[in-house]
């Protein structure tokens, strides 16, 4: 079965960055899309930024310019880096990743919260 791994989470400043990054294993085919979301307390999931297989890219308009999403295909990874973190971009971030065939897949998430 799919795992993704998330690692690169915790507990930062105002102003301060964090990168966030995910890892998948038992998987013998390549995504069509891996990607970040993140869930806030009270608030539905939502997509923070996510990138196609060749290298598209797609953010939230809260992120741009802050944010940047990159993989790694060889690897089977995708990472996020978090620059100009404000206490609204505290949430879970899940890891996503998806095939036109073999569906999606979420990691169990890890916790960033930006103190003000």
């Amino acid at each position: 079965q799919v795992q993704l791994v998330e690692s690169g989470g915790g507990l930062v400043q105002f102003g301060g960055s964090l990168g966030l990054s995910c890892s998948a294993s038992r998987v013998i085919f390549d995504f069509d899309t891996m990607g970040w979301y993140r869930q806030a307390p009270g608030k539905e999931r939502e997509l923070v930024a996510d990138i196609t297989i060749g290298g598209s890219t797609n953010y939230a308009d809260s992120v741009k310019g802050r944010f940047t999403i990159s993989r790694d295909n060889a690897k089977k990874t995708v990472s996020l880096q978090m620059n100009s973190l404000k206490p609204e971009d505290t949430a879970v971030y899940y890891c996503n990743a998806r095939h036109v065939r073999f569906g999606g897949f979420w990691g169990q998430g890890t916790q960033v919260t930006v103190s003000s």
